[in-house]
């Protein structure tokens, strides 16, 4: 496998922070369907805010994590894909498999038409067959990918956060909020940061799923090339095979030369992406789970349905109902089903964007039709879902739970790795500062701990 040096361009002028916001709103919609929706409320409805303080831990680490990942991709122009082929010609092989195996559980996409089916009394297979197929035309008809993708989140979490904290404002009373503030210091009832009995598989899901979770946060640098960040500007965009002009992409990108001009604007672009990724996905991010768990707490806590399954969504809806109006009940069912479906949209972008990428440098074509290869992804995966569905495996929380404590591992190599190329294949100017690889190799050793841990409790 080799390589062309990277091409040597200046570094394009920084917009105002206003036109950089996008890449996180993706992001942070990779998570608002797993972590955000359904495991942290889950495990606050069954254990209380005492766990909470995991959430706030998970999206803080995911937060530093994803902007090294943007570091790599706003510096060489290139996805930190190809930065981990530089290194080891072995690694598209380890991401293809650990992208593939974890997302072929369509836990999302079941939990959103189990949800969307209670309130029309539909068959949630069928739903949730439809709604892959459905996705899979949103995704190959829109001209331009990104584009389709960064609306489509925009929308549904300006929806989707306003109404949860409304929601949240009015249902909860004094001493919720004070059980959530106690909760993010890790003080529960009768318990100091985890009760007695939790599933540790459930609580490393939600962990892992604080955010996007997996190699899915990997995915912010194909984001960061098709909004233009930095030396991105310079890469390719994926556009649809029916409605989009086809373009050729060269996986391998462009650099700068070291100098002050460079490095002064390089420096505006990295304060202002810092900025936009910290309202957006790690202020906005904690917010929503913070909310969505009070929500779920102030409502059914103690509530023996909620331990099966999904069921605690339902429940949920139906106190709600009682206590405002009706109406209000299926609203929130319906919002929930929404998130959900955006979230398994934007999975699909970014594993088949990852698979793709990884494909190609095993083939070792770093000029090629990416789109083709993309849309063929695309809709395997997509049939491998509705397989899963097929052979009865559906049960939304326990797909899940398989698919981010598998997500957890993956977390926990990425990292590692991540450091490791911005720290060898960047300029020593370029590198990251001490204090940030201290939180990058805590949250390595946090992942690595938890899962070796989840894996040694499963097997004894």
């Amino acid at each position: 496998m080799k390589f062309s040096r990277l091409q040597i361009k200046p570094v394009p002028n920084a917009p105002k922070l206003k036109q950089l916001l996008g890449p996180s709103f993706i992001i942070l919609g990779l998570g608002l369907g797993s972590g955000e929706v359904i495991l942290w409320p889950y495990l606050s409805s069954n254990y209380g805010l005492g766990i909470i303080w995991g959430a706030v831990l998970g999206i803080t680490f995911q937060y530093f994590i994803n902007m090294e990942i943007s570091r790599y991709s706003l510096i060489n122009g290139e996805s930190i894909f190809v930065g981990f082929a530089r290194k080891l010609k072995i690694l598209p092989y380890w991401f293809l498999f650990s992208t593939f195996l974890p997302w072929i559980w369509p836990g999302i996409i079941a939990s959103s038409a189990t949800v969307f089916a209670h309130v029309f009394n539909l068959d949630y297979k069928i739903v949730s067959v439809s709604m892959l197929i459905i996705i899979g035309l949103i995704l190959s008809l829109g001209p331009i990918l990104y584009k389709t993708v960064e609306t489509f989140q925009k929308v549904v979490i300006g929806i989707g956060v306003p109404s949860i904290f409304l929601l949240s404002i009015f249902l909860a009373s004094k001493s919720d909020f004070i059980a959530l503030g106690q909760g993010i210091f890790g003080v529960g009832y009768n318990f100091y940061l985890l009760p007695v009995g939790i599933p540790i598989a459930s609580f490393l899901a939600a962990l892992a799923y604080s955010g996007a979770g997996g190699n899915l946060n990997l995915a912010q640098s194909f984001y960061i090339k098709e909004k233009g960040y930095g030396m991105g500007k310079y890469a390719g965009k994926i556009s649809s095979l029916i409605t989009g002009k086809t373009e050729d992409i060269n996986l391998t990108g462009a650099t700068f030369k070291i100098n002050n001009t460079n490095l002064n604007t390089l420096k505006l672009w990295w304060n202002r992406i810092n900025i936009e990724h910290f309202l957006v996905f790690w202020l906005t991010g904690i917010v929503t789970i913070l909310l969505l768990s009070l929500l779920a707490f102030s409502t059914v806590f103690g509530d023996f349905n909620n331990i099966k399954g999904i069921s605690f969504v339902i429940n949920e809806a139906n106190k709600i109902a009682t206590l405002t109006f009706p109406f209000m009940g299926i609203f929130f069912l319906l919002l929930v089903s929404l998130m959900l479906f955006a979230t398994q949209m934007t999975v699909l972008d970014a594993t088949s964007r990852i698979i793709t990428e990884n494909v190609l440098l095993i083939k070792n074509s770093f000029s090629s039709k990416v789109n083709y290869w993309y849309y063929a992804i695309l809709w395997i995966q997509i049939i491998t879902g509705i397989c899963v569905f097929l052979f009865g495996i559906s049960e939304p929380l326990k797909l899940l739970t398989i698919s981010a404590v598998l997500n957890a591992f993956a977390m926990f190599v990425h990292t590692g790795l991540t450091l490791w190329v911005n720290k060898t294949l960047l300029h020593k100017l370029l590198q990251p500062a001490l204090w940030r690889i201290v939180a990058i190799v805590l949250a390595f050793l946090f992942y690595g701990g938890f899962s070796f841990y989840t894996l040694f409790v499963y097997l004894k």
